[in-house]
């Protein structure tokens, strides 16, 4: 069991409340998902209960971790300090050859974790497999999980599925995977920033996400429609009430002199008027607030983009996909026309990322398209010492930067975090910045590596609803099911034989 007691937890560069007085206990059987808007603090909460000098640096906190179990945390990026360590040098403090059912669910094998390659020179999913496997071998009594789904291949992706369902030990986790969240989550932790960033909230509901969801706009719409019946009443009454007001009114006016005991009967129901005038001001006191809702906001592309649907935008073969001398994949061609919009799956190792790549490098000087590229580790194109405004004023106009701040706004990007560092700021919100990018740009051809890893389940419809409806073409690496099934128009899989259409 964990308890988190009296949590609060402020960010040093703005005084904003993430937490404020939190309480939670997490028993045996829960799988609590921890979901909210991007920079709203998710990682940060995992963070503080693992290792509160995690967050010291940029975080004021306070409260009570209570447990007596032991707790393993992955965390979203695995840290630079192992990248030139060896597997043998990650997995020599285990037991791993106890744990061989293990490795062959994650797709590794002994050979693999006991080489001398560098962890520094593994995919994104391998990084994520072998600290699952690590994590697994020290046998924790609690899991804490940061986007354990962030690059994994489908079937390991299954596997994560499976294991969190039907795994008796108590698991907190973050994931962007929707489809993960709906089939294992038993307890919702929603963490909002609401009434313009100015007021944290954090909600638990101990059901699934598709009723929490549910139940949570039912109750929002109840609450609304009661909210304003109460300030409908509320305006009919004074309306009445000013009515009978002005009569009164009128009627002390008009009365004469000679009439001094009609005079005390009106001064007295001039009193009672105004007494109740004081009471429904009392009532309106307590009416209902109307619910405030934070709502997941993207950037939205220029519906006028568009390209020709005979115009050929990527006609690419290669004889052999290699990654340091090592061959991954052989044979690949792809042709991409028009506005398709193409995803590209495959285990991990496979060389998705590094293909991509080397389209990027074909299409990027084309004077024909306005080619864009995201990739799967955000520091090949933005430098994390710089602010999001230094980074658009490299590229972009006065007029744009002006727009740009007017976009970042418009997606609750605050003051403090437009001039602050990127490094500082959550990946959800890097990605905006990659998109918000992609849309001054004014770019038709979008090379996208896992766009939506980053992104809350909250906004997941929201950005698939985007690409999906974006007029240009789109060229993707994903292993999100609901992105390939509902933006992509065709779906390969990357195998060592080459490309082939599922």
């Amino acid at each position: 069991m964990l308890e988190l007691k009296n949590i609060n937890i402020s960010l040093k560069k703005d005084g904003r409340y993430i937490i404020d007085n939190f309480s939670f206990t997490l028993k045996s059987g829960d799988k609590a998902v921890v979901i909210g808007e991007e920079g709203n603090g998710k990682s940060t909460l995992l963070k503080f209960i693992y290792d509160r000098t995690l967050i010291e640096s940029y975080c004021d906190c306070e409260g009570s971790i209570i447990t007596k179990s032991k707790i393993a945390y992955l965390p979203q990026i695995m840290e630079e300090k192992y990248n030139d360590k060896s597997l043998a040098e990650f997995f020599c403090d285990t037991d791993y050859y106890l744990y061989t059912n293990t490795l062959d669910e994650l797709g590794l094998t002994l050979d693999f974790i006991m080489s001398e390659q560098k962890l520094g020179t593994l995919s994104g999913g391998e990084k994520v497999k072998v600290q699952l496997a690590r994590l697994l071998m020290h046998e924790p009594d609690i899991l804490l999980l940061d986007e354990p789904t962030n690059d994994l291949d489908i079937s390991t992706l299954y596997w994560l599925e499976n294991f969190i369902a039907e795994s008796k030990l108590p698991i907190l986790f973050i994931s962007h995977d929707e489809l993960l969240i709906e089939n294992t989550a038993n307890v919702i932790i929603h963490m909002e920033q609401i009434i313009r960033k100015t007021k944290c909230r954090v909600s638990v509901a101990r059901c699934s996400y598709r009723d929490y969801l549910e139940n949570r706009r039912s109750n929002f719409e109840h609450q609304e429609q009661v909210a304003q019946k109460q300030r409908d009443d509320y305006d009919k009454q004074m309306e009445k009430w000013r009515q009978i007001y002005s009569r009164v009114e009128h009627e002390q006016k008009t009365i004469t002199r000679q009439n001094p005991s009609g005079g005390r009967l009106l001064k007295k129901k001039m009193h009672t008027v105004l007494s109740m005038g004081k009471r429904f001001e009392r009532e309106r006191e307590n009416f209902l607030d109307f619910p405030q809702e934070e709502e997941a906001i993207l950037t939205k592309f220029d519906s006028n983009i568009g390209i020709p649907s005979g115009k050929t935008v990527l006609d690419f073969s290669i004889d052999s996909l290699n990654i340091n001398g090592n061959y991954l994949a052989g044979n690949i061609k792809l042709y991409v026309s028009g506005n398709e919009h193409i995803g590209i799956t495959g285990k991990n190792g496979v060389g998705k990322s590094t293909l991509l790549k080397i389209i990027w490098n074909e299409l990027k000087s084309r004077k024909d398209i306005i080619a864009a590229y995201m990739p799967q580790n955000y520091r090949e194109v933005l430098d994390f010492d710089k602010t999001p405004i230094e980074h658009l004023s490299e590229n972009y106009t006065k007029d744009e930067i002006t727009k740009a701040r007017t976009y970042m706004g418009s997606m609750r990007f605050t003051h403090e975090e437009m001039t602050g560092k990127i490094g500082d700021l959550s990946g959800g919100q890097r990605a905006k910045i990659l998109f918000l990018d992609m849309v001054l740009q004014g770019a038709n051809v979008l090379l996208l590596d896992e766009p939506t890893r980053n992104f809350s389940p909250l906004s997941g419809p929201v950005v698939r609803n985007a690409l999906e409806n974006f007029g240009g073409s789109i060229i993707s690496i994903s292993h999100d099911r609901k992105y390939l099934n509902e933006v992509c128009d065709k779906v390969y899989e990357l195998t060592e034989g080459g490309l082939f259409r599922i």
